[in-house]
């Protein structure tokens, strides 16, 4: 004896099942969604974390200070000389060793913040005895790739997230 195999035709119940749970999904759906979306931050949230800064009026070895998210940032446009002296230093000299080209996206430019790591105060540019930044607070002496050579600050200057927009333009955040 053979059996018998057939299939269930959809009755009109199966589909009011279907479309009943589709135009539920699409329900959650439309209240979950404005729900996340309050969540994302405000245009002026977003607009005051990024800085667009222009480069075309930094002279050669010149610092240029600007506020980002309430902190100083220092771009320095180096010479040819701070540049060498920077990538000429053995890493087992420093105590929180970085190569300078991990430092700059392009030699010429350090972009950094602007406070101490030691206990957050602001150093003063082209200074010390490696012509890089002085904090004459507590004495951290930092090189022109703002490497910490000297004194109790324990790293580096921070850089910041930043990217080239142009030749003359980088924007930080």
């Amino acid at each position: 004896m053979q059996a018998a195999t057939t299939a269930e035709e959809p009755t009109r119940r199966d589909f009011l099942y279907i479309a009943t749970a589709a135009v539920g999904a699409v329900g959650a759906a439309a209240v979950v969604w404005p729900l996340v979306a309050q969540m994302n931050p405000d245009a002026s949230t977003l607009a005051a974390g990024t800085l667009e800064v222009d480069l075309s009026g930094v002279a050669v070895g010149q610092i240029l200070t600007v506020k980002w998210r309430g902190k100083p940032i220092f771009v320095s446009h180096r010479t040819p000389a701070a540049i060498k002296a920077a990538e000429d230093v053995p890493l087992n000299q420093l105590k929180d060793p970085a190569t300078d080209q991990s430092r700059v996206q392009k030699p010429e430019w350090l972009v950094v913040i602007g406070i101490c790591t030691h206990l957050g105060c602001v150093p003063l540019g082209n200074q010390g005895p490696y012509n890089g930044f002085f904090c004459p607070c507590h004495g951290s002496v930092y090189d022109t790739s703002g490497r910490i050579r000297q004194g109790p600050a324990p790293a580096n200057l921070v850089v910041p997230p930043y990217k080239f927009a142009s030749a003359t333009k980088i924007v930080i955040g």
